[in-house]
């Protein structure tokens, strides 16, 4: 399945074992903060529905110099975007089968890879140790699924791109 910046994904549905074997038999590699992510309980028993994501930048949303997660995110609802939860991250790398392929293979910088596809998710937990969401990657023709980490005083930069879900009913904000 394709799926572009404007696209229903089915989220849910699959027992972890299930999303996990998924994810393997797609090629989708994962890291360490991927891997604790889909530890997570949320993945316990996910119902399975249809979300309408769409990709935007930071500077999308009216941050021409960039901002931090918590103000990006309020500029998204402010917008009528909504957060993806958590469940979203590998069900949209399954779906996103297009993705290009990065400009470099830099794996972890200290800072938002080129490339990335962040999904915009509620973070579970404050411990900045812990992994705040996932974003989509494709490095030398492989897919990834990765988990990141960041604390509110880290500046997302203009062009960074994120994934938000549309509610029912509205059209794509932006």
């Amino acid at each position: 399945m394709e799926c572009s910046a404007d696209s229903a994904v089915r989220v849910g549905g699959q027992s972890r074992t299930e999303l996990r074997r998924s994810l393997r038999d797609a090629g989708v590699r994962l890291n360490a903060h991927a891997e604790t992510l889909l530890a997570h309980p949320a993945f316990d028993d996910p119902g399975e529905r249809t979300l309408r994501i769409v990709e935007r930048t930071v500077e999308d949303l009216g941050l021409e110099e960039g901002a931090v997660q918590s103000r990006v995110f309020a500029a998204a609802r402010s917008l009528g975007l909504e957060l993806c939860p958590l469940v979203a991250g590998p069900y949209l790398r399954l779906a996103l089968t297009d993705q290009a392929d990065a400009p470099d293979s830099v794996l972890s910088a200290g800072r938002a890879p080129t490339g990335a596809i962040h999904l915009a998710s509620e973070p579970i937990s404050d411990d900045v140790e812990y992994p705040k969401g996932f974003y989509l990657r494709v490095v030398d023709g492989q897919s990834w699924l990765r988990g990141y980490c960041c604390d509110d005083t880290y500046v997302w930069a203009p062009e960074q791109r994120i994934a938000f879900v549309v509610p029912e009913g509205r059209p794509s904000a932006g």
